[in-house]
């Protein structure tokens, strides 16, 4: 196996000759083996170990008991040991995430602060890549989430990736060494638990060798990703001019898409595929979206912009963000967000006759949830469609017109999620999977 680990390291470039690495040490068997392998290979490698273990003090003395086996371990080995402690609950809470969020957060920013001016190795197995490609396939994603974890992403390198679970397990106990095992890796309570417990073994049974596949499967995806990303690169350094992007129509629509997530994300702006392709389509034919508050997409068909666009006199643009509870952005009219629990869509309806209420599934909102009030080029993709409307269009259909400038909407990190009299978009409709329900009610 160590033979197979340095392969990796090398095709990837992951150390320099004097390299300091910052081994993320949890005490379990991933962890534990990766420590050990950089040990035995540092010399080969010409590298330097270090360990840092994060305490998330969720399990009591469980947690207590990972943090000494793993200062015991690195002592043993003769291994810098740094341990860390954070309250994942507390901030859990003051977030709004859930608790394996939370602790994601709080890991990799102990993790950075431990490695500045070193790398950093985590212990991502070739479990993990599968995992990590059926969880954002799940959720929907492109090329880059369905190649899985990356080897090397800023100064984190994984040593692992080709290597699975079961070698991992069976090198450790040739080696006569034990390792401790997170009693809430067991349980099925988290998402990646289940794609672990439940649907790898249901994938292995139709293909036996289904982990040694899915590196090789992952190696050629990484490689026709590069192979865009690089093409994407020259793209934009013929056709990119600060904000602006010309001759988008003359570009393949991979690419051209590609150029225009680039240009979104350098600026800070999230974007999900329905934006892309709304971009894409005005990026050719012309239009304009409005992408966040007075930041607009602007096309002639020739040229891409992104522009800021000053609000029209008296046109407020008013927002806060949405909290379980009540809600107000406009003077008398309150918008109350209840979070209900539901084992059965049977036991509510999408939205009541008198549409007095609204119901959405509460874990598919992307990031921060903010409450506003209309804005020029506003677009939603309502529940039950493939394509998205103009809210415009739809407010001068449905709504009276005494209540088209006190209307709500809420977005995320991917947008327009919720019109007031029009309806949630489809990414965040209920469903047979919905485990809460935000139920929106609006008093007027």
């Amino acid at each position: 196996m160590l033979d197979k680990i340095y392969k990796h390291v090398k095709r990837y470039n992951m150390f320099s000759e004097g390299s300091t690495v910052v081994c993320g040490l949890s005490g379990g068997a991933d962890s534990v083996c990766l420590l050990l392998c950089l040990c035995r290979l540092s010399e080969k490698l010409g590298i330097n170990v270090e360990a840092v273990h994060v305490n998330h003090c969720l399990r009591g003395i469980e947690s207590d008991r990972d943090q000494e086996f793993c200062r015991q371990l690195c002592e043993r080995e003769n291994v810098p040991f740094t341990a860390v402690s954070c309250d994942v609950n507390t901030y859990a809470k003051e977030n709004s995430l859930s608790t394996e969020e939370a602790a994601r957060i709080l890991r990799y920013r102990a993790f950075a602060d431990n490695s500045q001016g070193k790398l950093l190795a985590t212990a991502h197995n070739a479990n993990d890549n599968l995992e990590t490609a059926i969880f954002n396939l799940a959720r929907g994603t492109a090329l880059k989430g369905i190649a899985g974890i990356p080897p090397v992403r800023d100064n984190i390198v994984r040593p692992l990736l080709t290597v699975s679970r079961q070698e991992i397990e069976e090198y450790l106990r040739s080696l006569g060494q034990d390792w401790v095992t997170d009693s809430t890796n067991l349980s099925d309570d988290y998402t990646r638990n289940k794609i672990r417990h439940q649907v790898l073994p249901v994938l292995e049974g139709l293909n036996s060798s289904l982990i040694a596949t899915s590196v090789n499967t992952f190696e050629v995806l990484r490689s026709e990703d590069q192979l865009i990303e690089d093409m994407t690169r020259e793209a934009l350094e013929k056709c990119r001019n600060g904000n602006r992007l010309t001759g988008l129509s003359e570009l393949h629509p991979v690419i051209r898409r590609r150029c225009i997530a680039r240009l979104l994300s350098d600026n800070g702006l999230s974007y999900s595929y329905t934006r892309l392709e709304e971009t894409d389509s005005i990026a050719v034919n012309g239009g304009k979206i409005n992408i966040s508050g007075e930041l607009f997409l602007v096309s002639d068909g020739t040229t891409l912009s992104l522009e800021k666009i000053p609000r029209k006199n008296g046109e407020e643009l008013l927002s806060a963000e949405l909290r379980i509870g009540k809600n107000s952005i406009f003077s008398g009219i309150t918008l109350n967000c209840e979070l209900v629990e539901c084992d059965s869509m049977k036991k509510f309806s999408y939205v009541n006759k008198k549409l007095t209420f609204y119901m959405l599934d509460y874990d598919k909102i992307i990031g921060r949830a903010v409450l506003r009030n209309r804005r020029f080029g506003d677009r939603i993709q309502l529940r039950g469609r493939n394509f998205s409307s103009s809210v415009k269009k739809l407010i001068n259909e449905t709504v009276p017109k005494e209540l088209r400038d006190t209307l709500h909407f809420i977005e995320d990190d991917e947008g327009t999620l919720f019109a007031e009299h029009i309806g949630v978009a489809q990414r965040v409709a209920p469903d047979g999977n919905t485990k809460r329900l935000l139920k929106i009610t609006i008093d007027r």
